[in-house]
């Protein structure tokens, strides 16, 4: 195994051509050299140098080896530093991927502070819902992924670092005019005869969980991942549902009114990341802006 510091070694002295200038130049002593100098002949199984007189004379060996001891040398320079840079956060990849109504409430103020504190940081984004998203972190396809869950599963994300952000509540969406808009409370079971526009596929078995813990099985006529499509449908007077507060915060509801549902259900929104990646600071620093922004939200 060829060492990079007797490298630097065999290089100072092929430069100075003396066991003691190549100290000096190294500031260590004479001896530090002999011994290093043996070692890497050790690891090579050839001589590196001649003495003639005062002299070091490099043996063809030797001299091959400082020709390529300069490209070695400068490409382990070039990665410390490039690695010193990621670790000081002058530089770094994030690769984020969330579901679409997080894209639009946390990840933007996540993302805008991250970059205002480490600008050399990169971040790119793609959207997709879980389960989706879990599998492209496990897969290597992402660093960090913005996720929900609406009740925990056994030994679904133990493999993983889960950093709690924020719950988010569950709320009723109907027409204007309903019979129920200006209702403080709804139960569930009040909108049993009522048509249903469901949202992903996540979301939509909880609602079919929920309605049947009331009693009854919605009737979905519209299905669809769009939150904004869902919002128009209901305002078109084509139907109800139930849509997550946050997927609120960035769509105005036009002919539509939201109204709290009871029992009141949650979905626990969260970042994962796998343990190894948790340790790089460009991931450890989003993570955090993550969680100031939903503290914000």
């Amino acid at each position: 195994m060829i060492e990079a510091r007797h490298l630097r070694v065999l290089r100072a002295v092929a430069s100075t051509g003396s066991f003691s200038a190549a100290a000096r130049e190294l500031g260590c002593t004479q001896p530090a050299v002999s011994q290093q100098m043996k070692a890497l002949e050790s690891s090579t199984g050839t001589p590196l140098l001649v003495r003639t007189g005062r002299e070091m004379r490099l043996t063809q060996a030797g001299e091959a080896l400082v020709r390529h001891a300069s490209g070695i040398l400068a490409g382990l320079t070039a990665a410390e530093e490039e690695i010193a840079a990621i670790a000081g956060l002058r530089a770094g990849r994030v690769r984020l991927v969330s579901f679409p109504s997080g894209s639009s409430t946390l990840v933007p103020t996540a993302l805008a502070a991250l970059r205002a504190a480490h600008p050399g940081t990169r971040v790119s984004l793609v959207e997709a819902e879980p389960p989706r998203s879990v599998e492209m972190l496990r897969d290597g396809d992402c660093d960090v992924a913005v996720a929900f869950r609406y009740r925990p599963a056994a030994a679904e994300w133990d493999d993983l670092v889960v950093r709690p952000l924020l719950a988010d509540r569950l709320v009723g969406l109907v027409p204007e005019g309903h019979r129920l808009a200006d209702a403080e409370a709804v139960a569930i079971g009040e909108l049993a005869e009522e048509s249903w526009i469901a949202g992903c596929p996540r979301c939509r078995r909880q609602l079919v969980d929920v309605c049947e813990g009331a009693g009854f099985t919605p009737r979905i006529d519209f299905a669809t991942d769009d939150y904004p499509a869902v919002i128009g449908l209901v305002g078109a007077g084509l139907g109800v549902a139930v849509l997550p507060e946050l997927a609120l915060r960035s769509v105005r509801p036009r002919g539509a009114r939201t109204v709290v549902v009871e029992p009141a259900v949650e979905r626990e929104i969260v970042a994962l990341t796998l343990p190894d990646l948790a340790k790089v600071p460009a991931v450890a620093a989003t993570l955090d802006h993550l969680t100031r922004a939903a503290a914000l939200t």
